[in-house]
């Protein structure tokens, strides 16, 4: 890692999601780039872990694996969680189900509307379509056909599959064949970012081409404690070998660790900073004070015994409207996490009103900062919640499953019926998708809590800017690993463009 003063362009902390794309773009564009990662960095496929190069596994998101920052958090006062975080080249997509889902045009024209007009759909576009090589739609204008993401959609794997696609049609919601088109959302196949059996994760499709151009350097197991910022100007950043200056500082950690670099750094609301003790660089009182994630809970079901199994846990989705604009999601698991568990459906909220919390520790400023979700603080998130499971137990009612699955009785029809009990059931069971957005916001001038402008430049310090999807003013409606490779993607772009 060692280089002589001034050697560097850009220093990039965390080879993630977005991370990796990011750095592979801007030494293309012949930035002398300096990636640093606080886990491991394998270099070929037969490096990674088993468990990691293979998608129908999710071991390592369990507690306690090494590949994995285990965060604790609230999802409900009182009511805790862990969270897993990618601790290795690649970020949460070397850890996730593999599932490249984009944001809608919804929510990308709605983050423009919000003052962004860089992210409207139509401008992002071209990144999203750099970033894919879509095996079944490639050649269709809305996609990409060589990018170094592998993009495709499975073949049915079981009756089960067959079973939920029929239902959905039956309760007369329709097809959607690509869930990274523009149609009204249904049911369709889930695009994963699989290739050969393998789960390609960003480290993989973007550093491993170009770990042998100059430009780029990559330092594994090296942790970050803050930015250091001279005279109103970020110049490098402080890890525990050292100082390591640059021209440009871009934090790229996750919607959790670029926050808390960001509050280490005395970038964030003044009074908390005061209150731990730091030294206040900025006051920039949206950072970690309203960011959204999609609340999620799981309704077991039966398959009739006898029933041939799926080697692939997931197959296709289905994405509904609720009242009052909002969605749920339905993901059926088509086989239980776990051989002594039942196979569930995930129920997610996709537009959800409440809001999070992310602030230090006081007990200890230098930690894990605190995650508290406030999930179902808003009637409107309880309301969509209870429709989504009320649908999916329809779904599981519908004569597509007779003979192939029934509902568990872990939900009696008293509790799905009574509005309350509903809520109590669901609240008692109440987890996260895992999809955490908006910790440092994009916005306008004129936006009191917006952290970084349209450029992702952080607003009060020159020469830092913040790259994954802690800049998204809120989730999107679709899960966020497709989509942080674009901000990746559409940074460089921006960064590049003179």
């Amino acid at each position: 890692m060692a280089a002589p003063e001034g050697a560097w362009d850009v220093v990039v902390v965390g080879a993630g999601t977005s991370g990796c794309a990011m750095a592979a773009r801007l030494a293309d564009a012949g930035r002398r780039v300096l990636l640093l990662e606080a886990g491991p960095v394998p270099v070929a496929t037969a490096d990674w872990p088993p468990e990691m190069r293979d998608p129908t596994s999710l071991a390592a998101t369990a507690p306690g694996h090494p590949a994995n920052w285990d965060l604790a958090a609230e999802v409900r006062p009182g009511q805790a969680v862990r969270v897993p975080r990618g601790r290795i080249a690649g970020g949460s997509s070397a850890l996730n189900a593999a599932v490249w889902v984009r944001a809608t045009r919804a929510d990308l024209d709605g983050w423009a509307a919000a003052g962004n007009p860089l992210w409207a759909h139509d401008r992002v576009l071209p990144a999203f379509r750099r970033s894919e090589a879509d095996a079944d739609y490639g050649d269709g204008p809305a996609h990409g056909a060589d990018g170094p993401v592998p993009v495709r959609r499975l073949p049915s794997p079981s009756p089960l599959a067959d079973a939920f696609a029929a239902a959905s049609t039956e309760l007369g919601f329709p097809a959607e064949p690509d869930k990274n088109g523009d149609a009204a959302p249904g049911y369709g196949p889930i695009p994963f970012n699989v290739d050969g059996g393998v789960r390609i994760n960003t480290a993989m499709a973007y550093l491993a081409p170009r770990r042998q151009l100059p430009a780029l350097t990559v330092s594994g197991g090296t942790v970050v404690r803050r930015v250091l910022v001279e005279r109103g100007r970020a110049v490098g950043v402080l890890t525990d070998d050292g100082p390591v200056r640059a021209g440009e500082v871009v934090l790229s950690a996750g919607a959790v660790g670029s926050a808390h670099l960001l509050l280490l750094s005395g970038l964030g609301p003044a009074v908390e900073l005061a209150a731990a003790g730091l030294d206040v660089v900025a006051d920039l009182p949206g950072v970690g004070t309203a960011f959204s994630d999609h609340p999620l809970v799981y309704l077991p079901y039966r398959p009739t015994p006898g029933l041939s199994a799926s080697a692939f846990p997931l197959h296709g989705v289905l994405h509904a409207p609720v009242d009052g604009g909002g969605e749920v999601e339905v993901l059926p698991w088509l086989r239980p996490f776990d051989a002594d568990a039942e196979p569930m459906v995930g129920v997610g909220l996709q537009r959800p009103v409440s809001r999070g919390r992310l602030g230090l520790d006081p007990r200890r400023s230098s930690g894990p900062p605190r995650l508290a979700y406030r999930y179902l603080t808003e009637e409107a998130d309880r309301r969509g919640l209870r429709t989504g499971v009320r649908l999916t137990s329809a779904l599981l009612g519908t004569a597509a499953f007779a003979g192939t699955a029934t509902p568990s009785t872990a939900l009696p029809a008293a509790v799905l019926e009574d509005d309350a009990a509903l809520d109590g059931w669901i609240a008692a069971r109440i987890g996260t998708a895992v999809h955490l957005s908006g910790t440092a916001p994009m916005g306008a001038d004129t936006d009191p809590g917006a952290v970084v402008d349209q450029h992702l430049r952080v607003r009060g310090v020159a020469g830092l800017r913040v790259v994954d999807t802690s800049v998204l003013p809120w989730v999107p409606s679709r899960g966020t690993a497709a989509t942080a490779v674009m901000v990746g993607e559409r940074a460089a772009e921006l960064m590049t463009a003179g």
